[in-house]
């Protein structure tokens, strides 16, 4: 039991230590890249890779539970990770690391209207005025105090998104479908409703930028490591944790981000952005105690 539990709490430390790391592969893909490419490449990567894993298909599904799967898809894989890139270009991975760890607040809240879950105690209102005033701070990140409208707000819309994506999942899981295939086809739909945003931001292939092999070493990271392998190692700590001491190690997101950003691309930790990654993780502390 305790070898069990071990490998749960090791499988959620990796997919948070991959998932905290990917802000700074695509930042520094972007050189090359546009988010919607970046986007496009990793997700196909992925989806081939959880193919070759296990090629059985995904059988006897009903109509609705495709329409939350395509859900899924989209809010999860296509409007996540687009805003998410999209706020790269505009803002530092600091600040989208750690605003983005503002997504299980909204899950809550979403997850009280829509599925009816129990009310949230006093602590669950403290930690979100801590985390959100730890946002704001690291979104001055300078001694100017000036915010970045653009890409901190594009960073907060994809925590609403996440949000969604939760409360979709938590539903799916309910169908008893192996995860790996469930994974499979929600980055499948998320791929097909990509297309759009494909045609919109003049996606090209341009396969010159692969015999760069720091765009390739990015790419497979964020495919195979952050893509395929990191949603099944996230649910199979769940599935042996439970979501709620799973979702405790989301708050060593933040934390990996800054330091990886700090010794990568050298992006400077002030006053202020330590400040606000203290407030943003005591609140997600604070908001999850009984």
């Amino acid at each position: 039991m305790g070898n069990t539990q071990t490998k749960g709490h090791l499988a959620a430390f990796v997919t948070i230590l991959f998932w905290g790391t990917t802000f700074i592969s695509t930042k520094v893909l972007l050189q090359d890249f546009q988010p919607v490419e970046i986007l496009f490449f990793r997700f196909t990567m992925g989806l081939i890779a959880l193919f070759i894993v296990n090629p059985r298909r995904l059988k006897g599904t009903t109509a609705k539970q495709e329409l939350m799967f395509a859900g899924a898809g989209i809010f999860g894989i296509t409007l996540y990770y687009l805003f998410e890139n999209i706020a790269l270009t505009y803002t530092s991975a600091s600040n989208v690391g750690v605003i983005t760890t503002t997504a299980p607040f909204f899950t809550a809240i979403l997850a009280f209207l829509f599925l009816k879950d129990e009310k949230k105690g006093i602590g669950f209102f403290i930690g979100f005025v801590l985390a959100i005033a730890g946002v704001f701070l690291i979104s001055f990140n300078g001694a100017s105090l000036e915010l970045d409208p653009k890409g901190d707000l594009l960073a907060l819309i994809a925590a609403l998104t996440w949000g969604f994506y939760s409360i979709l999942m938590k539903k799916i899981t309910g169908f008893g479908y192996p995860t790996l295939l469930v994974t499979r086809r929600v980055f499948l739909y998320g791929l097909i409703f990509m297309i759009p945003a494909l045609i919109l931001f003049d996606f090209r292939l341009g396969p010159e930028r692969f015999l760069d092999p720091v765009n390739v070493g990015n790419l497979l990271f964020l495919g195979l490591g952050a893509s395929a392998m990191c949603f099944v190692t996230w649910n199979y700590s769940v599935k042996i944790l439970g979501a709620v001491k799973t979702s405790v190690y989301i708050y060593l997101t933040p934390v990996i981000t800054v330091a990886m950003a700090f010794v990568i691309l050298h992006e400077p930790i002030t006053p202020l952005l330590i400040l606000g990654t203290v407030l943003t993780l005591l609140g997600l502390v604070v908001s999850q105690r009984k």
